[in-house]
């Protein structure tokens, strides 16, 4: 359920610290493998107020308060290519502006009461609603190959899954991936205009079994081998390269790509 930003009432920094006893943990994460923010925050109930009704909304909107100011934390932590902060370009008031704007579109994903009639809640940010903030020119610089390799009978891949395990990789929003030679093969100028908004990127598991169930990728993705990483880049070998540049890479304009950490 989407929920007014307007609920929030006052600043990120408003939120009233909760007393109960049984005080929930507010904090947050970012979740790379279902490409979601998540954030939590805690609200104690208004002892001023005329009724126990009017004091648990006022808990409400605390606990709202705190989930959006952590949410937002969570959002300045995330790396955009490996060595810069989505908080390094939130000093331009233009971005923080879109940053803030973004996060209006969260999503409540749980509530929970207590006797005290305080409150926790739970809200999310798909993290591909921050590709387009960071670059809104969706021109499509690298455009996918739309040929499938001649006299073949094999199904065409689904998606790519890249593994980078044992390498030191940094998740990020704009990941590329690179031949031998340092060219872009694969980034965010890759992706359609919808695909900006809806899938990113590139997600990010920890098995090769993890990256074979995932939906990102489909039933039959192509898998290759990273050589090397430079914060959120990987680069290809020469044959992983080629394997890459022989088939029908139409999916990578829909951001099909999983990339095995571990």
């Amino acid at each position: 359920m989407l929920v007014a930003f307007a609920v929030a009432s006052g600043s990120f920094a408003d939120t009233k610290e909760p007393k109960a006893a049984d005080k929930p943990k507010s904090g947050g994460e970012v979740n790379w493998q279902g490409q979601v923010i998540k954030a939590s925050g805690a609200g104690a109930p208004d002892m001023n107020a005329a009724n126990a009704a009017q004091a648990r909304l006022g808990a409400e909107r605390a606990a709202l308060t705190d989930a959006l100011r952590n949410l937002l934390a969570q959002v300045k932590g995330i790396s955009i290519d490996g060595t810069k902060k989505m908080g390094d370009a939130m000093e331009k008031d233009e971005i923080r502006s879109r940053v803030e704007g973004t996060i209006r579109g969260y999503k409540i994903t749980n509530k929970h009461y207590f006797s005290d009639n305080g409150v926790e809640i739970d809200i999310e940010v798909p993290l591909a609603l921050l590709t387009d903030v960071i670059d809104p020119d969706a021109t499509q610089v690298l455009l996918a190959s739309a040929t499938a390799p001649a006299k073949t009978t094999e199904k065409p891949n689904t998606g790519l899954v890249i593994d980078a395990r044992g390498l030191k990789v940094t998740p990020a929003l704009a990941p590329r991936v690179l031949d031998d030679a340092g060219k872009a093969l694969y980034s965010i100028d890759s992706l359609s205009t919808d695909a900006r908004k809806s899938t990113g990127v590139a997600s990010y598991v920890q098995t090769l079994d993890e990256a074979s169930k995932s939906t990102k990728a489909g039933e039959k993705p192509l898998v290759i081998k990273a050589s090397k990483a430079t914060g959120a880049d990987l680069q290809l070998g020469a044959e992983d390269a080629k394997k890459l540049a022989a088939v029908n890479t139409s999916f990578l304009a829909e951001g099909r790509v999983v990339i095995v950490l571990n």
